[in-house]
């Protein structure tokens, strides 16, 4: 293996940013695809893809086409769980901050995973079970989320779905929604307002610059999240969208 000035392992950058790229394609690609897309010669990635079939890391398709494999999984859920450990004391800041209930969610596929929350002191709050899984379509996440996502790509993925109605305010018609992502971008957060569950209101950004997309939330009962609280909350939710990315980059780095 060769090292590179900066000194790390040259065959060990390829070989991740292969993996990447193959997320990036939605999880299976073929040789010519990830030699034209990386640059690299088509004997180096037959090389590094052997590697990683070998290790578990990528299947070869009956069609001959390689996709991400089952092993990366274990990694993923464990990432995913530190990302959450990390991320609680800025949660618990956001939960000082407003006094409602904080979460962290990451695009998971076509669903979006929560992997933090820290609950609000108030008797009435709202509670989402780390590792619940839901559309995006109808949370603040998912939209705060899918607002990053090209439109074609954001179409594909709601016709993977379907748009089923969570509450009779769910939005469920495609471009109705890409005209809410058009809106979320403008204004850089996403509201969910009773879209999920009548009687809840969550507010929603980005973090920015996150290792993989993430949003975090607030989220409480409507007559306390109303439209005169948004000019508060969102405002510390950004700040803290901040902070935690600067944390993730200092832990990454």
């Amino acid at each position: 293996m060769s090292a590179d000035r900066a000194g790390g392992v040259q065959s060990l950058e390829r070989a991740f940013d292969l993996l990447e790229r193959m997320a990036d394609a939605g999880g299976e690609v073929g040789l010519s695809e990830l030699s034209a897309s990386s640059g690299l010669p088509l004997p180096t990635i037959h090389r590094l893809m052997r590697t990683l079939l070998d290790c578990g890391y990528v299947r070869q398709q009956p069609n001959r086409r390689y996709a991400l494999g089952p092993r990366l999984i274990r990694l993923g859920e464990s990432a995913a769980r530190l990302l959450g450990t990390w991320a609680r004391p800025y949660l618990a800041e956001l939960v000082e901050a407003t006094g409602e209930t904080a979460n962290m969610a990451l695009l998971d596929g076509d669903e979006v995973v929560y992997v933090a929350q820290v609950p609000s002191r108030h008797s009435m709050r709202m509670f989402t079970e780390v590792g619940r899984r839901v559309l995006p379509h109808s949370t603040g996440v998912g939209k705060a989320l899918l607002a990053h996502v090209p439109p074609e790509e954001v179409r594909a993925l709601l016709g993977r779905t379907g748009m089923p109605a969570a509450t009779e305010k769910t939005i469920t018609d495609p471009d109705a929604f890409l005209a809410e992502l058009e809106r979320i971008r403008g204004l850089g957060y996403s509201v969910d307002d009773n879209e999920q569950e009548i009687g809840v209101r969550c507010l929603a950004v980005t973090v920015p610059d996150s290792p993989t997309a993430a949003a975090i939330s607030i989220s409480g009962p409507a007559g306390r999240v109303t439209e005169a609280a948004v000019d508060k909350m969102v405002p510390i939710l950004h700040e803290v969208a901040r902070e935690l990315s600067r944390a993730l980059a200092t832990t990454t780095a």
